[in-house]
């Protein structure tokens, strides 16, 4: 057996990737440590394509081991694949009652770790689900339902940078106060007062994670990890449709918090039985003093009213809106917004929903365009991305679950199909549930149509809006962004005017934007280091990935004064 590695070990291993990342979030600029192409992986004890297959394969059926968690009374499992698999892992149920207090125990020992051992481990267990990329993909894509390509980044490249991202802003604010401080006090002719002081960061106590369906890892990790480099212990209560990729996360940060030397249960597993609903039991125990949540809006709201004792973060859900006034590149437009509905099904937070255009039509550098010429060229862009199957299998990926299919249903009743979606068949996975987006043409003006593109349908359904005029425009974002929150905001125009009203509406609403994107770069989609998810000021989060207020009430400081 390998003997454990000492601080100064994880220092030189790691130290390099931590002032690295410091420096990108302090810059702002591209880096990620993390490869994005599947063959990057294979050597240096990482897993290639066809280990990492195997090694996933290896799991469905069988128990999975987190190594003699406390507490466990039962196994429970059920996860079954929106590609039609059932997965037939199970996992340790736990009782509560034995379980948080054996996470509590190893809290002094990680507490006096320190800022800096404690974002090492952190690091060490981002390096090893790292070298399991491969085999989190497919969890990810067996849970999710994203396609493979996209679980491979967005579940794993991306969500270990967002937790990467999480250790470095809970370090620097850590170590923001310092250690010791020599405290002297002049008194005139009389002595000067002096006093020895020691500032301790401290957590806050147990943490509890609440995963979500589609993207358990990407949501995951910053709350994991802002809470476990903060001191905290934290208890992961995955989505019962995705126990799956934050199980493997959690084994993997046991195995090494046990070869470092600390109590592996401060990170644990919480899995459900089916309808057990054991996410409000935990959320108000009086242990647990921190809550990270993705999902629902009506759970946040339920979560952020009931569980006083915790400091909670949530992310819930908004009404993404596009303004389409102008544009000098048509066809870029269009190729970016067709790609920005289609990937993934449309199941992000970050996926437009309603798409702002005036019903007079817009100026382009081909011409003027009325509203229904635009709506039927973006039918028709959507349409040539997802024309072949192939290629539309590897961007949609397949439907969550049955609620999502029934919303994309129903929107068709809603108003004027301007695209209508289509079933697909995935060769590889004749069970999965593959549709293309719908674009239904709503009247803005009209009371029944405000009730649809007023609300969020969480799925592959875009709604076209006629207003009346530009102005109209930017008081319905105003309005939506206000009443219902936007994790994104997109404007096409030509217009400083109109470019600088927008601007200002997100400022005031705290709504993130994106203008005027026609290449590579999509509005639903954010890169860590540099761009923040949600932002904490509007109703669709109350927090944003990642800044500084997403880690700095995790602990406080603790002063003890000593007279010198």
């Amino acid at each position: 057996m390998a003997a454990e590695p000492t601080a100064h070990e994880l220092i030189a291993k790691h130290r390099p990737t931590l002032d690295q990342a410091l420096e990108a979030i302090r810059t702002r600029a591209y880096w990620s440590p993390h490869p994005e192409h599947p063959k990057a992986y294979g050597e240096n004890g990482s897993l290639d394509a066809a280990a990492g297959k195997a090694a996933f394969d290896a799991l469905l059926g069988n128990r999975l081991d987190l190594t003699d968690q406390p507490g466990t009374d039962d196994w429970v499992g059920g996860e079954v694949s929106p590609y039609g698999i059932e997965l037939g892992v199970t996992y340790p149920h736990p009782d509560i009652d034995v379980l948080l207090p054996a996470m509590k125990a190893g809290q002094r020992a990680w507490r006096e770790a320190g800022p800096e051992i404690r974002a090492m481990v952190c690091l060490e267990i981002l390096r090893r689900i790292s070298d399991r990329t491969h085999q989190f993909a497919h969890a990810v894509m067996h849970t999710s339902g994203q396609a493979f390509m996209m679980a491979f980044q967005a579940g794993g490249p991306h969500a270990q940078d967002r937790g990467l991202e999480a250790v470095a802003y809970a370090y620097a604010e850590q170590i923001r106060t310092p250690e010791t401080a020599e405290w002297t006090k002049p008194q005139g002719k009389r002595d000067p007062l002096a006093l020895t002081k020691q500032f301790t960061p401290v957590p806050r106590g147990l943490a509890l994670l609440i995963g979500c369906n589609t993207f358990p890892t990407w949501n995951g990790y910053p709350g994991l990890f802002a809470s476990l480099a903060t001191g905290n212990a934290v208890l992961v209560k995955p989505h019962p449709r995705a126990v799956l990729p934050l199980a493997l996360t959690v084994q993997t940060a046991r195995q090494v918090l046990t070869e470092t030397g600390f109590d592996p249960n401060l990170v644990a597993l919480a899995a459900e039985r089916p309808g057990e609903g054991i996410a409000k039991t935990l959320a108000t125990r009086p242990e647990i003093k921190i809550i990270d949540y993705t999902g629902s809006t009506s759970f946040g709201d339920w979560l952020e009213a009931n569980a006083r004792q915790a400091q909670v973060y949530t992310e819930k859900a908004g009404v993404n809106t596009v303004i389409v006034h102008s544009t000098d590149d048509y066809k870029g437009m269009l190729s970016n917004l067709a790609f920005s509905l289609s990937l993934y099904s449309g199941q992000m937070c970050t996926t437009p929903q309603n798409l702002l255009i005036p019903r007079d039509g817009i100026r382009t550098d081909e011409g003027p365009k009325t509203f229904d010429e635009v709506t039927a060229d973006l039918a028709r862009a959507v349409d040539g991305l997802l024309g072949d199957d192939a290629r539309a299998n590897a961007l949609l990926g397949a439907i969550v679950n049955p609620d999502v299919k029934a919303r994309l249903e129903a929107a068709a009743g809603l108003g004027e199909v301007a695209l209508a979606s289509r079933e697909i068949t995935n060769p590889d996975f004749p069970g999965a549930v593959v549709r293309t987006p719908v674009i239904v043409k709503l009247d803005g003006a009209k009371p029944d149509a405000e009730a649809a593109y007023m609300s969020e349908c969480f799925g592959p359904v875009s709604f076209a809006v006629a207003v009346d005029s530009a102005h109209d425009a930017v008081e319905l974002l105003r309005r939506t962004v206000r009443e219902k929150g936007a994790m994104t905001v997109g404007a096409y125009t030509t217009d400083s005017e109109m470019e600088r009203a927008v601007e200002e509406v997100c400022l005031e609403e705290a709504a993130q934007l994106s203008l005027n994107l026609t290449g590579g770069v999509y509005v639903n989609q954010t890169a860590a280091f540099s761009d923040f998810h949600g932002s904490g000021g509007n109703p669709a989060a109350n927090a944003a990935l990642c800044d500084g207020a997403f880690v700095a009430n995790r602990f406080r400081v603790v002063e003890v004064r000593r007279q010198a």
